[in-house]
């Protein structure tokens, strides 16, 4: 790039800066930024940002710990974080702004998106406003994006026919992804345009949000971008590699910061104009804010004066110490967000962080809310922390050792175990032995295979150095044997609200030379019945009298299945030399019946 470019770009980036500031602290906040410091060492997160917006001005702005911890580079309120899931208020947003002119959130998201299929055709009942309520019936499967993740969103929307259904439509909130990746698709389809080319051009750019994005990459290329972080289980702090969430986009895959994300808030808080400008309609504002659907009980707990748990259209509402809020959170690996506002107090809160999965957020927005809307102090750090503790911290180990049959072997070779296992529902992995270790890559992680007892194995990942995962427990897959003593699929707990997920394996293929094959050739006797084997153009075929003459799939170990009939397969038995077969073992669902060689007279 050219210098005099070079020094174009940091202008604009210079005056985008200058803008955002703040003019001046609201005074109702004096003090606070001692009480959200501490956060850093309590929480053991290494920064976080943060804006409050009241009515059309940013009253303050501050970074918090360190963007880049291993380098000390300090947050900002320039700073670009992944907001997850709060990217959902922007994508519903998208299709309120498509709707107000030509259709109506009740229309059939089939009319408009009619790839969109579930395995019980409901998608005859299923609305827009379903999708954008999370009450379709379907629950999460989140590990069919997050763990086979992919970039094509058409490969992502087909498997939802295979996902199972576990409510009446309407009948209960499940939080669901893929039906914000549908609304991002029905956005595509009426506008002809991608979901991130519509966001950026009805909303970001408005907004001048100039340097949110939808990439990691583009991230990672800006100078005030965070890193993103976990925390061990010995409290350290340490990183975590971006996560690509391209296909899923529409659910989840905005980069921002928190001056720009006010910008956001400052448009929700005036009815949905900017600038003098209307970007949302405000009946969707007002739609958008209200309760669409019951979450949960939402019932007081120790405050009597926190409660109702409701969803509105890409927003959660809550009633706060007797305020309105709308809010949505965000989590996606090494980040955290929540950002909302307050529709009757004309205030709005954006904190972002660098933690993964972590409380900072919510901790950070009910101290500056009770600063600005005046109310008793009560120290949420103190209670957020203890409740955050208690729930991530459960004590398996002692399970999983009483757990595990110990002596035991899998009951094949571990060669036998290799192939491709595949499920409609979530993806393919494919299962390779390489120096005595079962290996295969699940979505865009490497795992290897440590034996746990019989035919259950742990999955295990690898560090940052390339150093296997050694340490005890994590996700068992359980191979299943079929009746032929083959290993025909395997089983993994992927959903504790759902049944294990069942993956089909298909053998490898076998590349048999044609000395290999000849071997089997020839014909071979039981009770009077003569099948012959014969070879064609490198493909072994069974000859039975009065059926057909069947093609078969090379699986190895001298083993053959039938390609037209499932539950069919042949093995052969073979001389002390290997060169040639001697019996010939067809295994079918009613038994396995053994016909000799016999030399043609």
């Amino acid at each position: 790039m050219h210098t005099r470019s070079l020094l174009f770009i940091t202008l604009i980036a210079f005056s985008t800066f200058a803008r955002a500031q703040p003019l001046q602290p609201d005074p109702r906040l004096a003090g606070i930024d001692s009480l959200l410091e501490k956060l850093l060492d309590d929480y053991h997160v290494a920064g976080f940002s943060v804006a409050v917006v009241h009515k059309d001005s940013v009253v303050y702005a501050k970074g918090f710990g360190y963007r880049d911890y291993e380098k000390r580079l300090p947050a900002t309120p320039h700073t670009l974080y992944a907001i997850g899931s709060s990217t959902k208020a922007f994508t519903a947003a998208l299709l309120g702004t498509l709707f107000d002119d030509s259709l109506s959130l009740g229309d059939k998201a089939g009319e408009y998106l009619p790839a969109l299929r579930f395995k019980d055709g409901r998608e005859s009942q299923v609305t827009v406003r379903d999708l954008m309520t999370h009450r379709t019936g379907l629950s999460r499967y989140d590990f069919s994006w997050y763990v086979f993740n992919s970039d094509a969103r058409d490969s992502l929307l087909r498997r939802v026919q295979y996902m199972e259904p576990n409510e009446e439509v309407r009948a209960k909130w499940q939080y669901n992804n893929f039906m914000y990746l549908a609304q991002g698709m029905i956005a595509e389809r009426m506008t002809g345009k991608t979901w991130e080319e519509n966001i950026r051009q009805r909303f970001l750019v408005p907004l001048g949000m100039r340097r949110s994005n939808f990439d990691v990459n583009e991230m990672a290329s800006d100078a005030d971008a965070s890193l993103g972080y976990v925390v061990s289980d010995k409290d350290s702090i340490e990183k975590v590699p971006y996560f690509e969430i391209r296909g899923m986009g529409p659910a989840g895959s905005i980069n921002s910061s928190v001056l720009e994300m006010a910008n956001w808030l400052k448009l929700w808080i005036n009815g949905g104009e900017f600038g003098g400008k209307a970007l949302i309609p405000r009946t969707y504002v007002r739609e958008a804010a209200s309760s669409q659907m019951v979450m949960g009980d939402g019932l007081p707990g120790k405050y009597s004066d926190v409660h109702i748990s409701n969803y509105g259209l890409g927003w959660m509402i809550a009633s706060y110490r007797g305020h309105y809020r709308v809010e949505h959170g965000g989590n996606i690996d090494g980040f955290s967000a929540s950002t909302g506002f307050f529709p009757t107090d004309s205030l709005g809160i954006v904190v972002l962080t660098n933690q993964n999965s972590s409380p900072v957020p919510n901790v950070v927005r009910n101290f500056i809310a009770d600063r600005m809307l005046g109310l008793p102090f009560v120290n949420w750090n103190t209670q957020i922390s203890n409740g955050s503790e208690e729930a991530t911290t459960p004590d398996t180990a002692q399970q999983e050792d009483v757990a595990r049959m110990r002596g035991t072997r899998p009951s094949h070779v571990l060669a036998d175990y290799t192939g491709s296992y595949q499920n409609p529902a979530y993806g393919t992995f494919t299962l390779r032995l390489r120096n005595d270790t079962l290996l295969t890559a699940i979505g865009k992680q490497r795992v290897w295979l440590r034996h746990y007892h019989y035919d259950v194995f742990d999955l295990k990942g690898f560090e940052e150095d390339g150093r296997p995962d050694t340490a005890d427990g994590g996700m068992k897959i359980n191979f299943r044997i079929g009746v032929d003593g083959q290993v025909e699929g395997a089983v993994i707990p992927m959903d504790p609200s759902l049944d294990p997920v069942e993956f089909k394996r298909q053998p490898l293929v076998q590349h048999l030379s044609e000395a290999q094959m000849q071997a089997y050739a020839g014909f071979y006797e039981l009770a009077g019945l003569r099948v012959h084997i014969t070879v064609k153009d490198g493909v072994l075929f069974m000859d039975v009298p009065g059926q057909t003459n069947y093609e078969t799939i090379a699986q190895g170990g001298h083993y053959f299945k039938l390609k037209v009939l499932n539950g069919f397969a042949i093995r052969f038995e073979m001389d002390e030399t290997q060169s040639k077969a001697l019996a010939l073992y067809a295994i079918q669902p009613n038994g396995t019946f053994k016909a000799t060689r016999v030399d043609p007279k």
